[in-house]
């Protein structure tokens, strides 16, 4: 939680949210996208520049989004 971000997943913050409600759901992108991060780091994918992460050009690109499903 303290170094440069790898990967992030956008989360809905609903009206009818709870704190443990909108922790849940955090929690269940997190769970889908951190072993993402540690795969791309174990394949040697991901290089530091300027303080920030990036990806190897063969798999970057800008469009992509993690849009999780509202449950």
């Amino acid at each position: 939680d303290h170094g440069p971000v790898i990967i992030q997943a956008a989360v809905p913050v609903l009206d009818s949210d709870s704190e443990e409600s909108l922790s849940a759901r955090v929690l269940r992108q997190e769970h889908l996208i951190s072993p993402q991060a540690v795969r791309w780091f174990a394949e040697d994918k991901l290089t530091l520049e300027n303080g920030r992460v990036r990806l190897a050009a063969e798999l970057a690109d800008p469009a992509v989004l993690i849009s999780p499903e509202i449950r």
